[in-house]
């Protein structure tokens, strides 16, 4: 429904990106913001892992979770969302998050400025099957995100 320009979504409508293991639904792009922010919400299945440690170069983040639960950790600090948090999350800062809990997280994602959208379709065509992590971290760079592994213990 188109309201005078703008559009209503009603919840978990939008685009669907299946990229990164998550429930990816656009809510609004680049092209509708004029490029000031993209909006996501993410479905993060009861004891799923989001993505591993990584940075934005380019954007920040805000996440409110509108339902369940989500552990985040940005830089070296752990945070527990729960329904109505909101937490920033700028860029060039470490994070990751999960949900290690028994039920569904819901979160929206607010990305400034807009093009998030654009690095989860560039990871939704990659090739069917077992995912090579070379081509995800040129894609990765493309887009100005670095992935942030600790070193390995041995």
């Amino acid at each position: 429904m188109t309201l005078g320009g703008g559009y209503l979504l009603p919840s978990r409508e939008g685009h669907a990106i299946a990229a990164i293991g998550l429930g990816i639904t656009l809510k609004a792009d680049g092209a509708s913001t004029h490029d000031a922010y993209s909006l996501f919400e993410y479905t993060v299945p009861a004891g799923v892992d989001g993505p591993p440690p990584h940075l934005h170069t380019r954007e920040d983040e805000s996440f409110i979770c509108l339902a369940g639960r989500l552990d985040v950790r940005l830089g070296d600090e752990d945070f527990v969302l729960e329904h109505g948090d909101y937490l920033f999350l700028p860029r060039d800062v470490v994070h990751a998050f999960r949900n290690p809990y028994g039920e569904e997280s819901r979160v929206i994602s607010v990305v400034s400025p807009a093009g998030l959208e654009k690095y989860y379709q560039a990871l939704a065509d990659m090739p069917p099957g077992p995912k090579d992590i070379s081509l995800m971290k040129k894609i990765m760079a493309e887009f100005g995100i670095e992935l942030q592994l600790p070193p390995e213990v041995g």
